[in-house]
């Protein structure tokens, strides 16, 4: 061998050893990334913005990986933890999904059972009646002679609501009898109610003049007085 081949064998061997030494310092920056940044995992961001108190489904939501370590303890890292859920307030399109975010759908009690009326937006809801909220249900009556006096009546005290609509657009050619004639716009409320109140609600979105709700503050859920329940304007008088 003479010294030309020597020379690129050298050559040869120091360009294989940097090739190595290359390959080992590569294997090292991603090892020290991995030791800093560890596994990742499956978190979910929000497709679109959601109202709050909707009802969660697994459509609404992007898979997404990212490191273990950069998620909140409170990151939801199955969708099966949104079955049954709704939003606790506006989500975001684009925010990663906590379990701070969501809550359970209020859910029926033994006995009771579900029935939706609709009220109106400007008078009844006004935006502060949600899933969970305890409201109690008023109705107007017309007199039925002109002897008798129009009513007020507290139909059902304490109603659970389970579920808030959308807000609908009326037909302007409905019955004047409706709680809803002179109203433009109204939202579907759902109650959890036993079949009595459920027929006083029923018999009164048919036929009394106005349907309204008052939201009951937390902790004052007290009965109301036989004597308070119905009012007729001479009462003040």
């Amino acid at each position: 061998m003479n010294s030309r081949q020597r020379r690129g064998v050298i050559l040869l061997v120091l360009s294989v050893l940097a090739a190595f030494g290359a390959f080992a310092g590569v294997l090292s920056v991603i090892r020290d990334v991995n030791s800093k940044v560890g596994p990742e995992v499956a978190a979910y961001k929000l497709k679109g913005d959601i109202a709050p108190y909707k009802e969660l489904s697994a459509d609404q939501f992007e898979k997404v990986e990212m490191p273990e370590r950069w998620l909140s303890d409170n990151a939801v890292t199955d969708l099966r933890q949104v079955r049954g859920k709704i939003a606790v307030t506006e989500l975001r399109k684009g925010s990663l999904l906590q379990t701070d975010m969501i809550v359970n759908r209020p859910s029926l009690e033994p006995g009771q059972q579900e029935i939706a009326i609709m009220i109106d937006a400007a008078t009844g809801v006004a935006g502060k009646i949600t899933p969970g909220s305890t409201v109690n249900i008023y109705a107007t009556f017309k007199a039925e002679s002109d002897n008798a006096k129009d009513q007020s009546k507290v139909i059902v005290e304490s109603a659970k609501v389970i579920d808030v609509g959308k807000l609908t657009a009326l037909d302007p050619d409905q019955d004047d009898r409706s709680s809803r004639r002179t109203a433009t716009e109204a939202v579907p409320i759902t109650f959890a109610l036993d079949t009595a109140d459920a027929q006083r609600v029923a018999y009164a979105e048919s036929f009394a003049t106005h349907v309204r709700l008052a939201l009951v503050g937390q902790g004052e859920e007290s009965s109301i007085p036989r004597g308070d329940r119905t009012y007729t304007l001479d009462e003040d008088k």
